[in-house]
């Protein structure tokens, strides 16, 4: 074996996001045989890692199809985490209406399928909405995510015939609780939650105003429940195709109109896990990884 885990970034983080470098350093003080590698390198053999684990592959949306095809060689020849299964149904935001049709706290979601057209002023009448946000089913970091307010149809109207000829779109209320209680990522590791940041908002400029992408905050009761509620739903829809056993999940929540917290989105392809202001949530992640980690030689 070339190595025990190999940590999947992309090329412009070779070095790994500073969030999980602390992971990379942890694993390598334990003894673990550790590579951090792009997932497009053509050169590295993945066959040779017992464990391949995604954190920074931050350019998939703009390459999907090559990105999951990538994703199932890899499957094929070691373990992939999370699973193949998961990557492949999380990858695309529609999961969020199947989850809501299972009963899941998930905030109103519209799908425009690619190439359909689309009256955005009879959208927001019909829904009730006075401002919503518009983002394509596949995308990360709010690529092409706009944030569309009260007389501020044009503007949405443009955005969504720009994009919408080669990519499905959803459009969601705007919610006013993301710029004053603010989005709550609750993380969980090995199926257990482990902690929760709450999330300075983009549209104050957040990390790219310099601001800390999240700050530590308690999970408020019916948080974790909501979130609980959510990863059932998402465990009921993995389970016939295998991709249930889920090493990592970030349920990122914001309380809609009537107080309830509600999902925004369901990370589980390669969240940021806050990892640097947690030590313990660290810990718990290398307890998991030398649990899921295949028979093979121990560390020295």
């Amino acid at each position: 074996m070339n190595c025990d885990i190999a940590l999947v970034t992309w090329r412009e983080l070779p070095e790994l996001d500073p969030d999980d470098r602390p992971l990379a350093a942890a694993l390598r003080a334990r003894g673990h045989r550790v590579e951090i590698v792009a997932w497009d390198d053509p050169g590295f053999d993945w066959a040779g890692a017992r464990l391949v684990l995604l954190r920074n592959p931050w350019d998939y949306f703009h390459r999907a199809a090559e990105f999951l095809a990538w994703a199932g060689r890899v499957d094929a020849v070691t373990r992939l985490l999370n699973p193949l299964a998961a990557v492949r149904w999380n990858l695309d935001k529609r999961y969020l209406l199947e989850l809501a049709d299972r009963g899941a706290p998930v905030v109103p979601t519209r799908r425009l399928p690619r190439g359909s057209r689309c009256d955005f002023a009879a959208l927001l009448e019909a829904s009730g909405w006075d401002a919503a946000v518009v983002k394509p089913a596949v995308s990360a970091d709010s690529w092409e995510t706009l944030v569309v307010r009260q007389g501020e149809t044009a503007r949405g109207q443009a955005h969504i015939d720009r994009l919408l000829p080669e990519r499905d779109l959803l459009v969601q209320p705007f919610l006013a609780a993301v710029e004053s209680s603010g989005e709550h990522c609750l993380v969980y590791l090995d199926g257990a939650f482990s902690h929760a940041v709450g999330k300075n908002p983009l549209t104050r400029g957040g990390r790219w105003a310099g601001l800390p992408e999240g700050v530590p905050v308690e999970a408020a009761p019916d948080e974790l429940a909501a979130a609980a509620a959510v990863l059932d739903a998402a465990t009921a829809a993995l389970v016939p195709a295998g991709g249930d056993d889920l090493l990592y999940a970030r349920v990122d929540l914001v309380r809609g109109s009537d107080g309830r917290p509600l999902l925004l989105e369901l990370e589980l392809v390669e969240p940021t896990l806050f990892l640097a202001d947690h030590p313990a949530g660290l810990a718990r992640l290398l307890a998991a990884l030398e649990r899921h980690l295949p028979p093979g030689d121990q560390p020295e």
